[in-house]
């Protein structure tokens, strides 16, 4: 591997390290340590299988989907042991200019989204995820998850529903 080669993987870590390990925590519910362990699979496999990347799908669908492989093979080996982490952000912290009455009561829907996205099944929460929080295309998700775009429509459309649902009833009690 040549020097030019490394400063482009670098480039491609700098460039998707923060999204996915966002992406990764946000569909598992999990600590950030196990997230970053699930990542650095994902850096590895992408390195490995770079000459297989196809040029035919956007390069960022390819590795979001080398990083739900890696965190759908998360779940097959913690089936039964995998626990939401308390400290897990779903929103980036942003610095804010705003009183501390303001910045607590973001904090407190923050949580509420969170808790709310933790009941969706995560056939309708993955999709709404990539949509909303990481502001993809239908056409991405579709790379990413393997479905029809008119699937991913879908599933966004009966996850929003379904959301909104579980925001009448449980959004002030959590």
């Amino acid at each position: 591997m040549t020097i030019k080669d490394l400063n482009a993987y670098r480039y491609i870590i700098d460039r998707y390290e923060k999204r996915l390990l966002r992406y990764i925590q946000r569909i598992l519910f999990i600590s950030k340590e196990d997230a970053e362990d699930i990542l650095q699979e994902v850096f590895i496999k992408a390195y490995k299988n770079i000459n297989g990347y196809d040029s035919r799908y956007s390069f960022s669908s390819w590795i979001y989907r080398i990083a739900h492989n890696e965190a759908v093979s998360f779940l097959r080996k913690k089936r039964n042991s995998i626990e939401s982490s308390n400290d897990m952000e779903i929103f980036d912290n942003l610095p804010s200019d705003e009183s501390i009455e303001d910045d607590f009561l973001m904090k407190l829907r923050e949580k509420e989204v969170r808790e709310i996205l933790k009941m969706l099944e995560p056939k309708y929460r993955e999709p709404l995820i990539l949509r909303y929080f990481e502001d993809m295309e239908y056409n991405e998700i579709s790379d990413i998850l393997h479905i029809s775009l008119g699937n991913v429509s879908s599933l966004i459309n009966r996850g929003k529903k379904k959301f909104k649902v579980l925001v009448e009833r449980y959004g002030k009690n959590i």
